[in-house]
C-alpha cells in the first residue's frame, strides 16, 4: 500500500482525532473505562474501538491500510456479536477517505467495500434480528418473507449509509483535482508571460545594444580614416559615440531593471524618436532617405515600438553587412487601414533567399510584426536587400 507523506499539523490532527474517537467511545459508547477491561472482563468494546482508532490515526497517511483494518475490526465485530454503534462512523469516515484520498485501486476497493460492506451489514442484522424490533432470527419463528423484506430494506439503507460517504470523498478528490488542476494552468501562464516579457526584453536588448555597436564601429571607423585630413571630424566622430554610449547605456541599465524587478514597461521609443534614430545613422556615415505617403495617423504604444524596433533593426543590418557606398531607402506607406514599410539597402555579394541566415534580429522584427497583427518579409533581391513589413492602424491605440 502506498504511504502517504502528509504536513507535521496533519500527522497531530489525525492522531488527535483518533485519540479523542477512542477515550469518547471506550467511556460513553461501550460503557469501558479507558484501561481496557470492563467489570466482566470482556474486552470485545476495546479491540474493536482501538482497532477503528487505529484506521483512524493512518486513514491519510495510507488510506489502504486504514480500509483493510477497518475491514478487519468489522469481522472481530460480528465475531463477538457485538451490536452497530455511533462509534461505527469510523468506518464511514475511512471509506470517505479511501475515496478522496487513495489512489486508483484503493478507491475501488472502497467502492466494492460499500457493496459488500451494506451486504454482510444486512444479513448480520438480519441474522441477530436487531432491526425493526424482530426479535427472532431468520432461524427462528419469524415468517420468512418478513425476514426477506427486512434483509432488503436494511442492505438498500447499508447502501445509502455507507455509499454516501463515498460519493462525498470522490467530490472532494475531483474539487482537490479541479483546483490543482486550475493554480497548475495558472502558474503555467504566468511562466509564459514572464517568458514572453523576457523575450521582449531579450529582443529590445539586442536591438540597442546591436545599433549601438554598429554605430560606434562605423564612427570609430570613419575617424580613423580622416584624423589627418579632417581633424574635426574626429572630434564630431568622438561625440557622436559618447551620444550613442550613453543612450545605449541608459536603455541597457532600463531593460535590466525591468528584468531584476518585473516591473511594468518603462519609457519606450515611439514614432517620433525616429528622426533622432535615423540622424544617429547618418552621424555614423550612412546616408538614410526617409520617405512618406498619405496622412499619418496615431498608433497604439506597441504599434510604435514594433515600428521603431524593425526600422532600427533593418538599418542596424543594412549598416553592418550592407553596402555604405548606397543609400538606405526607409519608406512608410500610410494605407487607409496598414501602414506599409519597406527598407531597402545595397549588399555586397549578391544573396540568394536560401543563403539568407536568419538570426535573432530578423526573427525579432518577424515577432514584432506578429505581436500588433502584422506581417514581415526580409529576403534579397538581387543588389539589393529588402525588409518589408505591413502593420494594421485600425487597432486601438493603448
Amino acid at each position: 500500500m502506498v504511504i502517504r507523506t502528509l504536513k507535521k499539523q496533519q500527522y497531530v490532527v489525525d492522531v488527535a482525532i483518533a485519540v479523542a474517537y477512542y477515550v469518547l467511545a471506550a467511556q460513553y459508547f461501550g460503557g469501558y473505562n479507558v484501561y481496557f477491561a470492563n467489570d466482566t472482563g470482556d474486552n470485545g468494546y476495546i479491540i474493536i474501538i482501538g482497532g477503528y482508532a487505529l484506521a483512524l490515526a493512518l486513514r491519510r497517511v495510507s488510506p489502504g491500510i486504514a480500509l483493510g483494518i477497518a475491514w478487519v475490526i468489522s469481522i472481530v465485530q460480528m465475531w463477538f456479536d457485538v451490536s452497530p454503534s455511533v462509534y461505527n462512523v469510523a468506518t464511514l469516515i475511512v471509506v470517505y477517505t479511501a475515496s478522496a484520498y487513495g489512489g486508483r485501486i484503493v478507491r475501488s476497493l472502497a467502492l466494492a467495500s460499500v457493496g459488500v460492506g451494506a451486504l454482510v451489514a444486512a444479513a448480520f442484522l438480519t441474522v441477530q434480528g436487531a432491526a425493526l424490533g424482530v426479535s427472532e432470527s431468520i432461524f427462528g419463528f419469524s415468517t420468512l418473507p418478513a425476514t426477506i423484506l427486512q434483509f432488503v430494506l436494511l442492505f438498500f439503507a447499508m447502501l445509502f449509509v455507507l455509499g454516501v460517504p463515498w460519493l462525498l470523498g470522490l467530490l472532494v478528490r475531483w474539487m482537490t483535482r479541479n483546483r490543482e488542476s486550475r493554480e497548475a494552468k495558472e502558474a503555467a501562464e504566468q511562466i509564459v508571460i514572464v517568458e514572453q516579457e523576457r523575450n521582449r526584453i531579450a529582443r529590445d536588448m539586442h536591438d540597442v545594444v546591436a545599433h549601438s555597436l554598429a554605430v560606434v564601429i562605423a564612427q570609430s571607423d570613419g575617424a580613423r580614416y580622416v584624423r589627418r585630413t579632417d581633424p574635426e571630424a574626429v572630434d564630431e566622430a568622438l561625440l557622436a559615440i559618447s551620444t550613442t554610449a550613453r543612450d545605449a547605456l541608459g536603455d541597457v541599465r532600463l531593460l535590466l531593471g525591468q528584468l531584476r524587478h518585473s516591473q511594468g514597461d518603462g519609457p519606450q521609443p515611439v514614432l517620433a524618436d525616429l528622426d533622432r534614430l535615423l540622424d544617429q545613422f547618418r552621424a555614423s556615415g550612412l546616408t538614410v532617405v526617409f520617405e512618406q505617403n498619405g496622412q499619418p495617423r496615431p498608433l497604439g504604444t506597441a504599434h510604435e515600438l514594433s515600428v521603431y524596433r524593425i526600422v532600427q533593426e533593418a538599418i542596424t543590418n543594412a549598416l553592418r553587412h550592407g553596402d555604405h557606398a548606397r543609400d538606405v531607402t526607409v519608406r512608410f506607406d500610410w494605407l487607409p487601414d496598414t501602414l506599409d514599410i519597406s527598407i531597402t539597402n545595397g549588399i555586397d555579394v549578391p544573396t540568394t533567399t536560401a543563403e539568407l541566415h536568419i538570426g535573432h534580429g530578423l526573427a525579432g522584427m518577424t515577432e514584432r510584426a506578429a505581436l500588433v497583427g502584422g506581417l514581415l518579409q526580409a529576403a534579397p533581391d538581387g543588389s539589393r536587400f529588402v525588409v518589408s513589413a505591413s502593420l494594421p492602424t485600425n487597432a486601438p491605440t493603448s
